[in-house]
């Protein structure tokens, strides 16, 4: 599969960190960041690129030239076959993709040139396959989507709704950033346009919200733009830490599991309403150290009041949002949601009988763990789940995990605390 990386970024916001270079060639670890990203595409064998070129891209051509050389830096070769597209006059930054549409005759990966990332791209291109869209889209949640461009898909992935950043939203909304990572089906360059600079949001991508031809596949790996200083920074010590690396879903990844009432938010009987949600003291510290830390935050919570008739899936949805949201304003966020909308006793009013079974996915049986899992390719042995019933621990020593009860009591958990921020703490403390 070809891949097509967009190369002809000014950096004017990182001007700071470096000048008079094109910010793809922007050194992370004294290495330019287009390297990087080289090395991780060629690793997985996509060793077939195109590189689009404008501003100082004779930078970019000098040091990387056809592929078949080696690293200034590193000495080793850089592996790939690499052709540049050069941008005499600006043409947006995808009208490059029209002069070369004659070359791009399959499916072919599109990339940006400034981004920090280390995915599994096979994962990713198999997902567009399977789903045979014009556009699939890389997401993920990020630590600021409130200043974010969102994406609203439906649960197969379709892509509804692409708001800009200055667009109106949702009062709540799942946190879905586009990365700016791609797989593109030349069907999508078969449209017609006159014009002199062409954007690839705005004008190819964004009309196909709502068309059921573009999806998103949504992931936890390390994508970052480092496109201001404190981005930068944060890279930096990033891929110093091995953080970057450890993402890759290739890599067996450790989660923590958190239960949800009780533990995220405060306890309310059975919570049936949006406006009852209210997040508990030092959640979005605690999930901010999650974040932070490598560990995968997983909220895995039993929803009997789905089954009970008592809340629909679209009201769950609107809850967990305004979690999510809460969470987003705070710079924390979920790498993903689970929830068991089952219940075993039949027989009352209103309930939904073909919910009223019994199911693997009800804690304390641990399938929501499971099938976390294996979306995630997660080392259970390495993961914890906290929560504040004694269904959570024995869901949790089910799955092979460790545990954390919040509150007083025994349920053979091995760490005890009295709230998630407590819980969090000792965690790593423990594994340090």
């Amino acid at each position: 599969m070809k891949t097509v990386i967009m190369a002809g970024g000014k950096g004017t916001r990182i001007t700071s960190v470096a000048q008079d270079i094109p910010k793809p060639m922007i050194k992370i670890e004294g290495k330019p960041v287009l390297e990087h990203e080289i090395e991780c595409l060629r690793n997985q064998g996509f060793t077939d690129i195109m590189i689009t070129v404008s501003h100082l891209g004779q930078v970019i051509m000098d040091y990387f030239k056809d592929g078949s050389g080696t690293s200034p830096v590193t000495g080793e070769p850089f592996g790939v076959r690499i052709e540049y597209y050069f941008e005499e006059e600006p043409l947006g930054n995808a009208g490059a993709l029209f002069r070369i549409k004659n070359r791009l005759t399959e499916d072919f990966l599109l990339l940006n040139g400034d981004v920090m990332f280390d995915v599994d791209f096979n994962r990713f291109v198999e997902f567009h396959k399977s789903h045979g869209g014009i556009a699939t889209l890389f997401t993920h949640p990020n630590s600021h989507p409130y200043d974010s461009g969102l994406i609203i898909a439906d649960e197969q992935g379709r892509v509804l709704q692409w708001l800009s950043k200055e667009e109106e939203r949702p009062e709540f909304y799942h946190n879905c950033v586009n990365s700016g990572l791609h797989v593109i089906s030349p069907a999508l360059l078969n449209m017609e346009t006159d014009r002199q600079k062409t954007d690839l949001d705005r004008q190819l991508l964004k009309p196909l919200a709502g068309s059921g031809k573009m999806f998103c596949y949504d992931s936890s790996e390390y994508v970052k733009d480092m496109g201001t200083p404190e981005r930068y920074d944060s890279v930096c010590q990033d891929f110093r830490s091995g953080r970057m690396k450890e993402k890759n879903l290739r890599n067996w990844q450790k989660a923590i599991f958190l239960d949800r009432d009780g533990t995220i938010n405060k306890l309310v009987g059975f919570l049936r309403e949006t406006e009852e949600f209210e997040l508990l003291e030092g959640v979005s510290e605690a999930v901010k150290k999650i974040n932070a830390s490598g560990f995968l935050a997983i909220v895995v919570t039993n929803q009997p009041v789905i089954a009970r008739g008592e809340v629909s899936y679209e009201k769950l949805k609107e809850i967990h949002n305004k979690m999510e949201t809460m969470l987003g304003y705070d710079g924390a966020y979920l790498d993903g949601i689970y929830f068991c909308p089952h219940h075993p006793h039949k027989g009352y009013e209103g309930e939904v009988p073909e919910l009223k079974i019994e199911c693997e996915c009800r804690k304390p049986k641990p399938g929501m763990l499971l099938k976390a899992a294996v979306d995630f390719h997660i080392d259970l042995s390495r993961s914890w789940v906290i929560g504040d019933s004694e269904n959570d621990i024995l869901a949790g020593k089910a799955a092979g995990c460790r545990t954390v009860l919040i509150g007083e009591g025994t349920a053979g958990q091995d760490l005890s605390a009295m709230n998630l921020l407590e819980s969090v703490d000792k965690i790593f403390n423990l594994t340090e």
